[in-house]
């Protein structure tokens, strides 16, 4: 579970990101769930975007993606989505305690 400052931490990291997913009237299907979770093993910290078409609630979709990818989310703004997990072969990014 991220703290407060962890979850500060990476805010900053990730407002520099662009979203490398678009969630879009399809929701989320098994191959989105899949590249999320590969995507995530690659890069720890990752945002996505949520289409004007999708008639998920950004929040709700946050959470079964993270429970689906066993990943934490770390924001979501608006129609955007930031999600962390720790990659199991090589961490890059060192949280603060």
């Amino acid at each position: 579970m991220l703290n407060s400052k962890q979850r500060a931490y990476l805010m900053s990291q990730a407002s520099h990101l662009t979203p490398i997913f678009q969630i879009g009237k399809a929701s989320l299907t098994p191959e989105i769930i899949t590249a999320l979770d590969t995507a995530l093993e690659k890069r720890e910290l990752i945002k996505i975007s949520v289409l004007k078409n999708c008639l998920d609630n950004p929040k709700e979709l946050a959470e079964t993606i993270a429970g689906r990818t066993r990943s934490q989310v770390v924001q979501v703004i608006g129609k955007k989505i930031v999600l962390f997990r720790v990659s199991k072969k090589k961490p890059v990014i060192i949280l603060p305690k």
